[in-house]
């Protein structure tokens, strides 16, 4: 690229366009919300605000999960928040969450209500509350939280870096696209040497760890994030295609993936969820 064509940043940035590509309608340089609207509330403690997107469906595997383990008080219901429309800019959402980002947890099982936002912390709350899927012993549950914090740290140049510039933005950039392949791929290398040595990312069983990887690096793997697999040669990483095949296999992963999905075909679609039995009536609306 010549010099003459290169963007030149000014010496202070100002607001003076829609930017982000695909999502430019949604993007400003300040938080708050925009307009007001109160959040639903359904029968259960939890009440779950999200979308199934890779952040999304963290929350909701974990919550199959706990139910599938026999916690009847991880039963909730789950609210689509359509994040291509704004709905997280209305006034009850960032009640819930002031980043307003999906997911958002709201658990009315304490007094007052604790809010509990980031994906991550979503998890670790879950975790904690229910006494599921994060080792007790000092070295695993340490072990565990590294994996866990390693996805929080690393996924958004995946996501913002890689899936922004490959799938998203205006134009095709060959510097931003290679920076953040290379990245892409770097990351999965991690996963994958790790994964070579132990069944899950934190030892021997299934964490919050590898729901909140599986997320984003699993589907990433099995081809579903990005229309990037061939780009990136997900099928090279053995172990992390190991582990993702067995981790997309449970029935929690499945029923979860489903909850607050908008888009793709419609037998994978529950746009709410507020009974266990929502799954059957959606199978059978839907055939």
């Amino acid at each position: 690229m010549s010099q003459d064509n290169e963007y030149l940043p000014p010496k202070v940035w100002k607001w003076e366009k829609a930017s982000g590509g695909e999502f430019a309608n949604i993007n400003r340089p300040i938080a708050g919300p925009t307009h007001d609207k109160p959040l639903p509330m359904g029968k259960h403690p939890l009440q779950l605000y999200s979308l199934a997107t890779p952040n999304g469906v963290k929350v909701t595997i974990m919550l199959e999960e706990l139910l599938a383990r026999g916690h009847a008080g991880a039963e909730y219901d789950a609210w689509p928040i359509r994040i291509g429309e704004g709905e997280q800019f209305g006034s009850g959402f960032v009640e819930v969450n002031p980043n307003s980002k999906i997911p958002a947890l709201r658990d009315h099982s304490t007094t007052p209500p604790t809010r509990v936002f980031e994906s991550g912390s979503i998890l670790l709350y879950l975790a904690e509350k229910f006494g599921e899927f994060l080792p007790r012993d000092h070295a695993g549950r340490s072990e565990t939280l590294n994996w866990l914090f390693w996805q929080m740290g690393s996924a958004p140049y995946l996501g913002g870096g890689f899936g922004h510039f490959y799938a998203y933005a205006p134009t095709k950039i060959e510097y931003a696209i290679d920076r953040f392949a290379m990245e892409a791929k770097r990351q999965l290398d991690v996963l994958d040497r790790r994964l070579a040595e132990s069944r899950y990312l934190g030892g021997d069983d299934y964490t919050i760890a590898d729901i909140a990887n599986w997320a984003w690096y699993g589907q990433l793997a099995l081809d579903r994030v990005y229309d990037a697999g061939e780009f990136l040669q997900v099928q090279e990483y053995e172990h992390v295609q190991r582990w993702a095949r067995e981790i997309d296999a449970r029935p929690a992963v499945k029923r979860g993936r489903m909850v607050n999905r908008t888009f793709g075909p419609l037998e994978q679609q529950l746009h709410e969820r507020h009974d266990a039995s929502d799954f059957e009536t959606n199978t059978q609306d839907k055939r």
